[in-house]
């Protein structure tokens, strides 16, 4: 089960029309234009896809449409999270697992419990799922750290519990997690740019917002980098750092957005309170993909 999580997984926008409706034509288009170019997994509802935005009936209709269209290709993870316990585990009681391999839960946001509060949180929701479950800490945007102490204490008591995506940022963090894991545990980075030194520490992979327009060049930079040919993969890397910065210079997902759109895969559409990049950051980023 776990090889499903290895490689190159892609945090899936979700294309809107000007009118702010989903756009599932492009959705098709981008879910082709992932999986013909070598993506491992899709992972549909996380903040890139911005889930905080759509209803339930609409995050239900893009998943149904996303399993559909890829009809067991590649493997489908969902996000599932949120900083109340109680209704997330009542998230999980209802949802429609088919198709799902695993769901990725962001640790609470906003009310920032402590570490035996995660510790907690987690345990329920383990216990809970009935597919796999990969933690993802992501400080810069939930304002709460999840320490290795408690992500390998998890990693350790619940085998439920596959994987986690590390965005800290925090390279001797995620070194601990790396030196101390059980067997069978996955590292997975939540940062494009550090994506490849992560990789030279023994990481397993990305959960990566780039690869949404850029997914073969990235995907051969982590195959790369798996198979210990860093040489090559930091050609990749080095070529490629430049777009990465421009794609995050205004914020996740606006950028990546903005490139899509300037490769013909969708509209420049965001639904408030996020909204596109500006003129002059798009204009760099076009020129950044003209010469890319």
């Amino acid at each position: 089960m776990i090889e499903n999580f290895r490689g190159l997984g892609v945090a899936m926008v979700t294309p809107f029309k000007h009118d702010k409706s989903i756009d599932f034509d492009a959705v098709e288009r981008l879910v082709e234009h992932l999986i013909g170019n070598g993506v491992d997994y899709l992972v549909v509802m996380g903040t890139t896809g911005e889930s905080a935005t759509l209803s339930a009936d609409e995050r239900e209709d893009l998943i149904r449409f996303i399993v559909d269209k890829n009809d067991e290709r590649v493997p489908v993870v969902v996000g599932i999270g949120g900083n109340n316990t109680s209704s997330v585990l009542e998230t999980i009681d209802d949802y429609n697992f088919k198709g799902i391999d695993a769901i990725l839960s962001v640790t609470p946001y906003y009310n920032k419990p402590t570490q035996k509060g995660l510790e907690l949180h987690y345990k329920a929701i383990a216990a809970q799922s009935p597919v796999p479950v990969i933690l993802y800490n992501v400080p810069g945007r939930t304002g709460v750290n999840m320490t290795a102490e408690t992500t390998l204490k998890l990693a350790h008591d619940h085998s439920n519990i596959i994987a986690i995506k590390e965005a800290s940022g925090n390279i001797n963090q995620m070194s601990y997690i790396l030196r101390d894991r059980p067997e069978n545990f996955l590292v997975i980075s939540g940062d494009d740019g550090l994506t490849l030194p992560q990789l030279a520490l023994g990481i397993d992979g990305v959960i990566s917002v780039v690869g949404n327009a850029f997914p073969k060049q990235f995907s051969r930079m982590v195959k790369l980098g798996l198979e210990g040919n860093f040489a090559e993969a930091s050609k990749i890397h080095l070529k490629m750092i430049e777009i990465i910065d421009a794609l995050f210079a205004e914020g996740s997902p606006g950028g990546v957005k903005a490139a899509l759109n300037i490769l013909g895969l969708m509209e420049n559409s965001l639904r408030l309170p996020l909204v596109p990049i500006s003129e002059s950051a798009n204009y760099k980023l076009s020129l950044l993909i003209e010469n890319f």
